[in-house]
């Protein structure tokens, strides 16, 4: 059974795969697109990267949602530079804190250091993804423990509270259960809202989507089409692609 990851597992995460984009970046065309995200470039990935490194260390000082801080390079300064030192500034202040340090977040439920640090591990390892992906290069593998998290993420913070931070609900009632390794969850969306637990592997639903760890977690970010092969499907179509629909919604 995949171990479940710890608060200094999800800081190395961070650093690790900060500093994987970073790498990946320098040298590189800047211009090309990354797969899947109309718009999203490698270079404006970076800088988004460090951007939002820095908008995430400027709202744990000050306590309150930031709305000016540093988003872009300075002049004459390599975006992969300003990734790395918005990275350092990051560590630094989550290092420097023990994760149930309470501290300002967008989780109603989870206001702590640690939900940066599982949030930075997560915001990290997706971009750093698209990064490889838009220069074409094998994706760097995600650790399963690493992935299985991600989804768990996923489905409990983004499509659950996110979700209802923004007001946007289902059409109509659907089940989706979703299925990676040994672990599921149970997907319900209706008129009144959008919720995800925890479920066993035989919970009944309208539909179920499986697939390894890795595969699920970038399907759920939308780096994967919604009918993508490399996750099985089965069951009410209809009800995978409202659920998709939602998390593009939730994960913008």
């Amino acid at each position: 059974m995949t171990r479940a990851l710890t608060q200094d597992d999800l800081l190395d995460v961070v650093e690790r795969e900060g500093t994987r984009a970073a790498a990946a970046a320098e040298g590189a065309d800047h211009d090309r697109p990354v797969p899947g995200c109309p718009g999203l470039t490698v270079g404006e990935t970076a800088r988004h990267l460090g951007s939002v490194y820095r908008m995430v260390v400027t709202w744990l000082r000050t306590g309150e949602r930031p709305t000016s801080w540093s988003r872009q390079p300075r002049d004459g300064e390599p975006v992969e530079d300003y990734l790395r030192d918005g990275l350092r500034a990051l560590l630094g202040e989550l290092a420097a804190h023990p994760p149930d340090t309470p501290c300002a977040s967008w989780h109603p439920y989870d206001r702590t250091y640690g939900f940066w640090r599982r949030r930075m591990a997560h915001e990290s390892t997706v971009h750093r993804t698209d990064i490889e992906a838009a220069l074409g290069r094998d994706l760097t593998p995600i650790a399963e423990e690493v992935a299985l998290d991600g989804v768990d993420e996923v489905m409990h913070l983004w499509f659950t509270h996110r979700l209802a931070e923004r007001g946007v609900v289902g059409t109509r009632h659907a089940t989706v259960a979703v299925r990676s390794a040994h672990r599921a969850w149970l997907a319900t969306m209706d008129p009144t809202g959008t919720v995800s637990a925890d479920a066993a592997e035989t919970a009944p639903a309208d539909a179920v989507i499986t697939g390894d760890p890795t595969e699920m977690y970038l399907w759920l970010w939308g780096r994967r089409a919604v009918y993508d092969r490399s996750v099985r499907q089965s069951g009410d179509f209809d009800a995978i692609a409202q659920f998709w629909a939602l998390l593009r919604l939730a994960t913008k």
